[in-house]
C-alpha cells in the first residue's frame, strides 16, 4: 500500500469519526468515498457505525461497483451507485460525502432549499442549494435524481433523505458538508428570530453578492457554483431566474 493511499485511509476514518461525533451519522447512516484513480474508489463499509471505522475495513472496488479488495465480509453500501454516479460526471470530483446532517436535513423534509443568498458562506463557498427529487435509496432513482445538478453543485440536499456532497479531497467535501450544515442552522435560528419582529429574511443586495461571487478565486475556492438561482422544493428552477 503506498503512503498517499495510506493517508487516505486515515482521512476517510477522521471524517467519518468527525460526523459520528456531530451526530450527523447514526447507527450505520451515511457513506464516504475517495477515487484512488482512474478505476479504483475506496469507499467505507455498509452495516456498520461510522465511529467504529478503521482504515483496514474500507473497501476498494471499481467503477463498476465490483469489489477489488475487502476485508471478511465487508461490502460497500449500495447507495455507492450515487457515488459513482458523481464521480463518472465530474472528473474533478475525488471524493464524495452522504450524511444526515439534522438541520440541513430538516430543510430536506419540509422540501425547502437554501437558495437564500442571506449569508456570506452562501454567496463563496456553497452557492444556491437545491433538494434533488426524492429517489427511493439503494436504486438508480437516486444516481438518476442527482444528475441533473452535478455540473453546476458541489452541495446538495436529497429529497426526504440527507445530504450531498463532493469535492477534489476527502477533505475538501467533508468542509462542504460543515458548511452546509452551518448554513442550515443559521437560517433557521435567523428566519425564527426575523419572525417575532414579523420581518423577512433579506438577501444580499445582488451587486454585492457578484462581487463575492468573483471572490471565490482569490479565496482559492475550488469546485463548482451555480451562480444566482433560485429553486422551487421539488428542485426545479424558479422560471423568473432561469
Amino acid at each position: 500500500m503506498s503512503q498517499d493511499e495510506k493517508l487516505i485511509r486515515e482521512q476517510i476514518c477522521d471524517v467519518c469519526h468527525k460526523m459520528w461525533q456531530l451526530g450527523w451519522v447514526a447507527a450505520n447512516d451515511g457513506n464516504v468515498s475517495v477515487r484512488l484513480d482512474e478505476d479504483t474508489i475506496l469507499a467505507t463499509p455498509t452495516g456498520i457505525s461510522k465511529s467504529f471505522i478503521t482504515p483496514e475495513k474500507l473497501v476498494k472496488l471499481n467503477l463498476k461497483g465490483e469489489i477489488l479488495e475487502a476485508e471478511g465480509d465487508y461490502c460497500p453500501s449500495s447507495e455507492i451507485k450515487m457515488h459513482i454516479r458523481c464521480y463518472e460526471e465530474r472528473e474533478d470530483v475525488r471524493s464524495v460525502v452522504h450524511a444526515h446532517p439534522p438541520i440541513a436535513t430538516g430543510f430536506a423534509l419540509a422540501h425547502i432549499p437554501l437558495d437564500t443568498y442571506s449569508l456570506i458562506e452562501s454567496a463563496i463557498v456553497v452557492g444556491a442549494i437545491p433538494i434533488t427529487p426524492f429517489g427511493v435509496p439503494s436504486t438508480m432513482e437516486v444516481p438518476e435524481a442527482i444528475t441533473p445538478y452535478l455540473p453546476d453543485h458541489d452541495v446538495m440536499l436529497l429529497e426526504n433523505h440527507g445530504a450531498l456532497t463532493v469535492g477534489s479531497d476527502v477533505i475538501t467535501a467533508y468542509y462542504r458538508m460543515e458548511t452546509l450544515e452551518l448554513v442550515a442552522k443559521t437560517t433557521f435560528h435567523g428566519r425564527m428570530l426575523l419572525s417575532t419582529k414579523g420581518i423577512e429574511e433579506q438577501e444580499i443586495a445582488r451587486p454585492t453578492l457578484e462581487r463575492l461571487f468573483s471572490m471565490r478565486e482569490n479565496y482559492k475556492v475550488t469546485g463548482r457554483h451555480p451562480g444566482y438561482r433560485k429553486y422551487n422544493g421539488d428542485g426545479s428552477m424558479k422560471e423568473t431566474e432561469k
